[in-house]
């Protein structure tokens, strides 16, 4: 069994609230692109909590323990991109006691492909 092999009870919600499933029929509509070429390529694949905005001056004032406030609510879908770019959103979820993310909302394969180039 390899790493990314899980039982059902090894994955848990993590205390964030209700997962809604999403539906995997879109993921079939791929693109007529011919992929063969790339796909052995390694991207860079991140989830993004919020963003905040800061001058330069409260930024070096940062120091530890400071709070940065961000600009989403807790319980909001988290973005997960690729390479910097947005491709889905999910929630925190834990499998063998580390984060992971279960999607929620996919951009359709036209478009991650699209916004790739």
């Amino acid at each position: 069994m390899s790493d990314n092999d899980f039982q059902a009870d090894d994955i848990q919600a993590a205390a964030f609230g209700e997962l809604q499933s999403q539906p995997a029929a879109a993921a079939s509509s791929a693109p007529n692109v011919n992929l063969d070429m790339i796909l052995d390529v390694s991207v860079t694949v991140s989830i993004e909590v919020g963003r905040a905005r800061m001058s330069i001056s409260d930024l070096l004032k940062l120091s530890q323990g400071a709070i940065i406030e961000l600009d989403r609510m807790a319980g909001e879908p988290l973005d997960v991109l690729v390479n910097g770019t947005l491709v889905a959103r999910g929630e925190i979820v834990v499998v063998k006691d580390k984060f992971g993310i279960m999607l929620t909302e996919v951009v359709s394969p036209e478009e991650r492909i699209r916004r790739l180039h």
